[in-house]
């Protein structure tokens, strides 16, 4: 396994591998359309009426924390939304633990970030042309 990142998260460092295990795509992908459910079905409260895509999901080798890449359209100013979604990530956390009790131990922690790779490919498109 190769070592892709290491960073400096809550007082931890954490490497987030190329080749992730079984273990942790399985989590990755639970984790993925869980959230998607969620922001599906609270898009007025938490999204504030925009629609949220979470792109990709990665876990950390101890699955202890899960980096979700979100993608947000048609709504208010996406970094409102995202404000408004970092600030109940503990809210969201517990409604994907009681969602998923029987898939998984305990839920990661859950980190946000914008997902601007839409963004970086119409800007390179933009370049090219």
């Amino acid at each position: 396994m190769t070592i892709v990142a290491i960073e400096w998260i809550n007082g931890h460092f954490l490497t987030f591998a190329a080749m992730a295990s079984i273990r942790q795509e399985k989590v990755s992908g639970i984790i993925q359309k869980e959230l998607s459910m969620i922001f599906q079905r609270e898009s007025t409260g938490l999204c504030l009426g925009s629609m949220v895509t979470v792109t990709v999901v990665r876990i950390s080798p101890d699955l202890g924390v899960a980096r979700c890449y979100l993608s947000i359209f048609a709504g208010p100013d996406p970094k409102e939304v995202f404000a408004n979604l970092d600030r109940n990530k503990a809210l969201i956390r517990h409604e994907l633990s009681q969602i998923t009790k029987n898939q998984l131990r305990r839920v990661p922690e859950l980190m946000f970030f914008i997902d601007d790779s839409l963004d970086y490919a119409e800007e390179i498109d933009r370049l090219l042309d």
